[in-house]
């Protein structure tokens, strides 16, 4: 990861919505249609291991037949091309930022791509579908699930999220919700170091009031014309 970023950037679900993929708690997101208690937890899995694959195989499919829109692509060009350094923090777990070029991308959350022993922990590409049976390459028994945080449990590399949010001069929060924790707190960790902070939703977040500035609109609109936007004055 780049050492002292210029800008940390936040990804939730409504950078991806206009791929096609459903967010999680808007009116019709995801939650509101499943019981997140039955897919996205520990004890959901434990109760009932096929289902909670069947759900996965399913997401696993969309996400890899989305692609990415204009507000992924723009930041890749703007990690391309922006000279203070620039990491994308998601909270999502597609893949919808490296196919549009980042190369810098924490995933908080895990991804749909990654499969995970519950039994020793190994980690390895998941095929398509999924099965409870699915022995682990690395010890071979059956305890496969996705490579997913779960309600419950703890975020992916926070100590690295949290030192380059505390060392960036300019922290971006896009298209989340403002109320899951830990990523809805890193808007003050950042502010608390100096940092300035900035919102770009299609509408206001549950922490918007936090923030120096808020723009809202579509991210496929708002994210490029920010980008524009800084790249130019960083030309001057």
């Amino acid at each position: 990861m780049t050492r002292n970023p210029s800008i940390v950037i936040l990804t939730g679900a409504g950078i991806s919505a206009e791929s096609g993929l459903s967010t999680f708690r808007d009116p019709g997101g995801l939650w509101t249609r499943v019981d997140w208690r039955d897919v996205a937890t520990p004890e959901g899995y434990a109760r009932d291991p096929g289902a909670v694959h069947d759900f996965y195989n399913l997401r696993r499919k969309v996400v890899l037949a989305a692609e990415p829109n204009a507000a992924h692509r723009a930041l890749a060009r703007l990690q391309a091309r922006y000279a203070g350094g620039v990491v994308i923090v998601t909270q999502n777990v597609d893949d919808l930022h490296e196919k549009a070029g980042s190369r810098e991308v924490i995933h908080m959350h895990g991804a749909h791509g990654r499969a995970l022993c519950a039994a020793c922990g190994y980690r390895w590409p998941a095929p398509e579908v999924m099965t409870p049976e699915d022995p682990c390459p690395a010890c071979v028994r059956s305890a496969t699930r996705p490579d997913v945080v779960w309600f419950g449990e703890t975020p992916y590399h926070l100590p690295e999220i949290q030192a380059a949010v505390a060392a960036c001069r300019l922290f971006v929060s896009i298209g989340t919700s403002g109320t899951v924790q830990p990523a809805a707190g890193l808007v003050r960790r950042a502010a608390a170091a100096g940092a300035r902070t900035l919102e770009l939703n299609l509408e206001p977040s549950a922490r918007a009031h936090v923030f120096d500035e808020a723009r809202h609109g579509p991210a496929t609109r708002i994210v490029p014309d920010w980008v524009e936007e800084l790249l130019s004055a960083a030309s001057f």
